[in-house]
């Protein structure tokens, strides 16, 4: 009995050398010289004649051999392939978080796109908007929002004044410069709302996504670690493709 994580190492070997063994027969069998062979022989019209020698060339490539080769390099592909495809219909494993299964008896094949899943909500989590950290922020029932406390301040408006610089004389006129006050003339209330999250939620969400992480890579390779039959289909394929 192997197990599955075994099979899943040895497949990758099994399919490059099939591919391999493949390519070499086609080009083989697609070299009509080698698949040719002639045998003749020379007798001269009388005895006076010219004598040559026979001449013969053996046949290098037989199809029937090139097909029982082919068929024996795909069987072992077909038989590793059937057994790593069985097994992911009988390789399952809990996802456990802190001592609670999340997913009970998850087979293998979704393991591996909860992985895929997780990795893309990781990503996504860590760019949720955060409250700005400079405000204190308070939850506003009646909105449903986060809001600042009240701040007031004072609304100014800019007032010309003049400056009398010299009196007016019966000779020159007043000397006046003009310039503005900041006159207070009322007051703004502001009140701040945001839809972003706390940052302690964000990182309360990370933690969790992080840790059903975890959860789902030592579910796979509990998986992974099933013992798995060994599945013989290539036999039954080739023995009915080139028998």
């Amino acid at each position: 009995m192997a197990k599955l994580n075994q099979i899943i190492a040895v497949e990758k070997g099994v399919k490059s050398k099939s591919f391999q063994d493949t390519t070499a027969a086609h080009q083989r069998i697609q070299k009509p010289a080698l698949l040719a062979g002639i045998s003749r022989t020379y007798q001269p019209k009388d005895e006076e004649g010219e004598h040559l020698p026979p001449e013969s060339t053996r046949v290098q490539v037989k199809a029937e051999d090139v097909l029982r080769e082919t068929a024996a390099s795909l069987t072992r592909l077909f038989d590793v392939t059937a057994t790593k495809d069985w097994a992911n219909c009988t390789a399952r494993a809990d996802v456990v978080v802190d001592g609670r299964t999340i997913v009970a008896e998850v087979p293998v094949g979704h393991l591996l796109f909860l992985e895929k899943q997780l990795t893309d909500l990781h990503a996504f989590v860590k760019k949720l908007p955060v409250l700005d950290a400079a405000e204190s922020w308070s939850l506003d029932p009646s909105t449903d929002w986060w809001k600042t406390d009240a701040v007031r301040t004072i609304r100014t408006k800019k007032v010309p004044r003049n400056h009398v610089k010299a009196e007016a004389t019966d000779k020159h006129p007043a000397q006046v410069e003009v310039y503005y006050e900041d006159v207070p003339v009322g007051y703004w209330t502001t009140v701040k709302f945001s839809g972003a999250l706390p940052a302690r939620r964000v990182n309360e969400l990370l933690d969790r996504v992080e840790k059903l992480q975890q959860a789902v890579k030592y579910a796979r390779e509990e998986a992974n670690s099933a013992e798995v039959g060994d599945q013989r289909v290539g036999d039954a394929v080739f023995g009915y493709l080139f028998g």
